[in-house]
């Protein structure tokens, strides 16, 4: 009973944690604990203590009796200038606003670059998020967008977009185009202004380039079948959450770091 607990309190930890945008080793800092102590809480290998679980409530601004609660349901939602509506019961994690600003810079960089291509509609925009963003963790142990993916059928899903893509029409930033590519329908998004840069370093500028060259030309069903052949991807169950944690493990296909002995 009590290993079946751990089990489930850790997979609500690792939840919690990829939501609020947080690698292990930063969310283990946080804790004043160890990343494999972390990763052994998430796997449900260790029980953790109650002095974990107060730490827990403030980093993710819940009380402890929500935060065990297994039954209620995480609701992601992004911040904003205006008032919060009365909020439900559940738990609900924060996309800082500054991370919802870089999102859309990023995604106004990828659609000057190459939103007019014809191949490039949502699906596509999909993947080349996914891969800039798990190239660049597994590069740099750092988030750059830090959007939280979903594994589905066709490939890893960045449930933070609709909302982003909404605010950014309702902006003017990006005009949405209904398409076909070849037979089939494809939703398109133009860019309205060209992104402010200021926020995003070189080496992450010099990432979402190199994914762009290798990827950016490929379909959709291209670029599932290839999201699909990713060790991200292979080692999560259908509808949850793709662990950035899983890049450490890639083939040498996939992987955009070259490892040392020590690293191994």
């Amino acid at each position: 009973m009590m290993d079946t607990f751990n089990k489930k309190i850790g997979k609500r930890i690792k939840s919690l944690r990829e939501r609020a945008g947080y690698s292990q080793e930063k969310l283990a800092n946080l804790l004043k604990i160890s990343r494999v102590s972390l990763s052994q809480i998430e796997t449900g290998g260790r029980k953790i203590s109650a002095e974990e679980v107060a730490r827990l409530s403030k980093i993710f601004n819940v009380t402890s009796d929500i935060l065990l609660d297994l039954q209620k349901e995480i609701e992601v939602f992004l911040e904003s200038t205006e008032q919060p509506k009365k909020q439900k019961q559940g738990i609900r994690i924060n996309v800082p606003q500054k991370n919802l600003d870089k999102f859309k810079e990023v995604l106004l960089y990828i659609l000057n670059k190459v939103g007019s291509k014809p191949n490039i509609g949502e699906s596509v925009l999909y993947k080349l998020l996914y891969f800039i963003d798990f190239n660049y963790y597994e590069m740099y142990e750092e988030q750059l967008i830090g959007a939280t993916y979903i594994k589905n059928n066709y490939g890893p899903t960045p449930k933070e977009f609709i909302v982003v893509i909404e605010e950014m029409l309702g902006y003017k930033d990006i005009v949405k185009v209904a398409d076909k590519y070849f037979q089939y329908p494809q939703r398109k998004y133009l860019p309205l202004r060209p992104p402010d840069l200021s926020g995003l370093k070189a080496n992450e500028l010099k990432m979402i380039d190199e994914v762009l060259e290798k990827y950016s030309d490929m379909n959709a069903k291209q670029m599932s079948e290839c999201s699909h052949k990713d060790v991200p991807w292979l080692t999560t169950d259908d509808g949850e959450i793709i662990d950035y944690e899983s890049v450490f493990y890639r083939t040498p296909e996939y992987s955009v770091r070259t490892y040392s002995e020590e690293d191994i």
